[in-house]
């Protein structure tokens, strides 16, 4: 969440003076960087950066993680760019918007078809923006912006389907074709389930949604402002320009006098400007829109036959549909730019996620348990000993540097092994671990409920812990999510891998959101969209709170439809003893599951929070709190569990912290499941300060267990965590002792403003 306004303040007029110093010159440098590949689970994203700015093209769901991890900052970001309003190239705008607020971006400047960024008005209930001000740029046929670094010129797409329509019926919009059609990469738009009208039409109105607009894809002509040539000494000797600030007022372009009233042009002193190079972002999202672009004759100045070989593109980037880029028309326009052109495809024909990290920490905790931390399936990026093609790399020229992502990207597996096992104690630890796993009897394991953390954060994912996300396989074919942060998708692929993935999502039969604050559904529309590729035509039951509809129903209205992805059962109607579900529906929803309860409870947090209990046909039961301090009626719910999942957002001591947040701290998440006598308590909910490993105290005992990303662990495996702990600590030593050495100093200024107090 965004700090005080004070410290917002001050980064803003800090960032202020440092924009208006750079402004002075020219870049040096000018870097394209391919944030998110477009590959299944990854997001779409391509990052250009100088020392003066930062300018994002797409913004996928999980951009702000992978910008994180590979160190994108983005406190000068001022300006994204959108190719095409699909969940993939703005699914990460809300989480990206959060994050420039708090470290103190004043504007964000969106470039896009129009009513783009009614994203914003539809998350404007969970995505709270005091301190940053989201301007929507007129991106006009013709039109352009233009700032100290490139100018970037609009190129509208249209789709030819639509036109046609228009035609044919004389009118503004075919609302069937616009509300009900669905684009598809490589097809044409096709009709879905149409929603009753009038239905629609209230919708609309209720949520002022005006009509349909046209869509329309846009791409960016981008050109380089031109490097100023350098200052040749030898000129300025033989004008009689004397050393001093007259070489600097040559250099940047001033005529100057000369004491003798003599007269000195720049331009004659001057070597001849270097022009800067021209890189093209495209995007045809559906076969509908091939004609519109490659008979757009502003291109074709870019291509081969430009007049100019200072306006022969150095770059195409390709957000274009892999299905798309195969029809003939496409491929012969692609071949019509100059051979010296590089063609970057940033689309699901890419197989790098681009994370190191999750993999870095799978590879540790796998020594611990194999089975419990499986290696992630996501193989996609090479080992350290795998050869890279040399336009998979780094390309370089001169004041323009191509970065891809996927040629840097290497597993170095034996080096990540090797940190671990350096560590002061740890081969013995390990030695000890493994010894008390075989003496430890667990007997025969029930292979289900299985329960896979694919989210353990809070707030905001960072490289280690993305935000909350849970499934629980309750069968071999059934299976349960619990909440949906930002990323789910994506980490279901890195765990199950690409192929298999679909096969997981063709057995998920219901989705539990506790509430809706962005770190726990925000996921949704991805995990949605990635769901009905892999079961087409078959809803999921969404048991989340009613107000998620608004939403939902903006974000239909507004960019793609959603609504008929799923069947929507109130949480508050799941009220423990007093169910107000449709007996049918109700009874479905259990049967899909063969729970024989499923109940919840309001909860300790924001409004419309809930925790909730499942029941199973086969005996077991899991409670889920969701966010929440502390809550009685949770524990009235879970009596009996033979699992909890808790959060545990603070460590102790920040207790007061806790109560203001409306979280727990650890030692109130065990003291709830011993309360309710849960057999087992898992915590999970972590403070992002906790990124390795939380601060436990010594109430840390046989039946707790602490969660990871990427964990999967049967009821029968639970008593095998706490094990595991020591070796944690010894594993995350240099992380843990930083947060010893913070809660020292904590300690210590405590003590000393309580003195104050006293004196």
């Amino acid at each position: 969440m965004p700090r005080g306004t004070r410290h917002t303040v001050e980064l803003q007029q800090q960032r202020q003076k440092l924009k208006e110093k750079g402004q002075r010159y020219p870049p040096g440098i000018v870097s394209l960087q391919v944030l998110g590949s477009g590959a299944k689970g990854a997001p779409r994203s391509l990052y250009v950066f100088t020392d003066q700015s930062r300018y994002l093209f797409n913004c996928g769901e999980g951009t702000q993680r992978l910008a994180h991890e590979h160190k994108m900052k983005l406190s000068k970001l001022e300006h994204i760019f959108v190719t095409y309003p699909s969940w993939e190239n703005i699914g990460g705008l809300p989480g990206v918007a959060l994050t420039i607020q708090d470290v103190g971006v004043p504007e964000i400047t969106l470039h896009g078809p129009s009513g783009t960024d009614e994203i914003f008005r539809a998350t404007q209930r969970f995505v709270v923006l005091k301190d940053l001000s989201v301007k929507m740029a007129c991106c006009s046929e013709g039109g352009h912006f233009e700032d100290s670094v490139m100018t970037v010129h609009y190129i509208p797409v249209t789709n030819a389907t639509v036109i046609a329509a228009k035609i044919v019926n004389n009118d503004v919009a075919n609302p069937q074709i616009i509300t009900d059609g669905q684009v598809s990469p490589g097809g044409s738009t096709t009709s879905t389930t149409r929603r009753d009208d009038k239905e629609e039409e209230d919708d609309r109105q209720r949520l002022d949604v005006g009509a349909p607009k046209e869509p329309v894809a846009l791409s960016y002509i981008c050109r380089l402002k031109a490097r100023p040539g350098s200052l040749c000494l030898e000129r300025c000797v033989e004008k009689g320009v004397p050393p001093g600030p007259l070489l600097g007022k040559l250099k940047a372009g001033e005529d100057i006098t000369l004491a003798d009233g003599t007269l000195v042009r720049s331009a004659d002193v001057r070597m001849p400007d270097d022009p800067g190079p021209v890189f093209l972002v495209v995007d045809c999202p559906s076969l509908d829109y091939v004609d519109s672009l490659v008979n757009n004759s502003t291109f074709a100045r870019h291509q081969a036959t430009a007049t100019s070989h200072t306006d022969v593109a150095f770059l195409v980037v390709h957000f274009t549909p892999q299905a798309v880029m195969e029809d003939s028309r496409y491929h012969m326009w692609m071949e019509q730019f100059s051979p010296s052109t590089h063609q970057l495809i940033i689309n699901e024909s890419n197989s790098c996620m681009g994370s190191v990290a999750v993999h870095r920490i799978q590879h540790k905790l796998h020594l611990l348990h194999q089975g419990i931390f499986p290696l992630l399936q996501d193989m996609s990026i090479p080992l350290e000993d795998t050869a890279c093609s040399e336009q998979n790399g780094v390309v370089s020229i001169t004041d323009f540097m191509f970065f891809c992502r996927q040629g840097e990207l290497k597993l170095h597996t034996k080096l990540f092994i090797e940190e671990t096992q350096c560590m002061d104690g740890f081969p013995e630890v390990l030695a000890e671990l493994k010894q008390k796993l075989v003496e430890t009897e667990i007997g025969a394991v029930q292979k289900f409920p299985q329960v896979v953390f694919l989210g353990t954060g809070s707030c905001i994912p960072n490289k280690t812990r993305n935000t909350s996300s849970i499934l629980i396989h309750t069968s071999e074919d059934d299976c349960i999510l619990l909440d949906c942060g930002e990323g789910t998708y994506g980490q279901l692929v890195r765990f199950y891998g690409p192929k298999e993935v679909d096969s997981v999502l063709g057995k998920l039969r219901a989705v539990f959101i506790s509430h809706l604050h962005a770190d726990h559904h925000i996921g949704l529309v991805g995990l949605l969209k990635g769901r009905k590729r892999a079961l087409p035509q078959s809803p999921v039951f969404l048991v989340a709170p009613r107000q998620i509809m608004s939403w939902l129903k903006l974000y239909h209205y507004c960019f793609e439809p959603v609504l008929q992805e799923f069947v929507l059962v109130a949480n508050g109607d799941l009220h423990m003893g007093r169910c107000s579900v449709e007996a049918d529906l109700y009874s479905q929803l259990l049967a899909s599951l063969h729970m024989v309860n499923i109940s919840t409870v309001p909860v300790k947090h924001c409004p419309n929070s809930f925790g909730v209990a499942l029941s199973h046909c086969d005996g077991w039961k899991v409670t889920y709190s969701g966010d929440t301090m502390p809550c009685d009626d949770l524990v009235e719910l879970g009596i009996g569990s033979d699992l909890l999942i808790h959060e545990a957002t603070m460590e102790d001591e920040l207790v007061e912290e806790a109560k203001s947040k409306l979280h727990s701290t650890t030692s109130q998440a065990i003291e709830v499941g011993r309360r309710m006598g849960a057999k087992f308590t898992l915590l999970t909910h972590f403070s992002q300060r906790y990124a390795k490993l939380p601060r436990l105290n010594a109430s840390f005992t046989k039946d707790i267990g602490i969660a990871f990303d990427n964990m999967q662990v049967r009821l029968g495996e639970l008593p095998l965590l706490p094990l595991m702990y020591p070796s944690l600590r010894c594993m995350f030593a240099e992380h843990y002792e930083e947060m010893e050495q913070k809660a020292a100093r904590r300690l210590m200024r405590q003590e000393r403003e309580q003195q104050a107090l006293q004196s």
